[in-house]
């Protein structure tokens, strides 16, 4: 499962379900406008974080008791995961699961893994990775993905 602002953590779980032809792909979407443009995203990304804004989801379908391994994707935004996964978090209960996280960023990723297993008490962590703007930056991403998938395995 994963959100995706600008299309980055898009590329990345298109890659990870190729290589995992049996998993099944949520993408998580809000129902707010969002604002585009440099500064505008950056301004209204940040104050959403800071305040621990958690925005309404568009519908969904998610049965996560089926699943022995969860992997949750997540730009980063203000040093921590995009406010979207904060109101998947809230409304859905994970627990007893092994997980994999990763997210993509436009310099750093600060954070941001640390901060999402917080939100995720309860839980075993096998694989993590983030990307550098997987859309502009793509060298790199297949050996960094290939590292993260063979974590899945462990």
């Amino acid at each position: 499962m994963y959100y995706s602002y600008e299309g980055n953590c898009a590329v990345i779980a298109e890659k990870i379900r190729a290589a995992l032809p049996d998993a099944d792909t949520l993408r998580l979407a809000t129902n707010e406008d969002t604002p585009r443009g440099f500064f505008a995203k950056y301004l209204w990304g940040g104050k959403q974080v800071l305040s621990g804004k958690a925005p309404a989801l568009a519908p969904y379908t998610a049965d996560l008791s089926v699943y022995g391994l969860i992997i949750i994707g997540t730009p980063v935004w203000a040093w921590s995961y995009a406010p979207a996964m904060r109101s998947f978090l809230e409304e859905t209960k994970i627990e007893g699961k092994r997980i994999a996280l990763f997210c993509c960023h436009g310099g750093g990723k600060g954070k941001t893994l640390e901060k999402l297993k917080k939100a995720l008490p309860g839980n075993t962590f096998s694989a993590e990775a983030d990307f550098r703007e997987p859309l502009k930056h793509s060298r790199g991403i297949e050996e960094k993905l290939a590292v993260f998938l063979a974590g899945l395995t462990d």
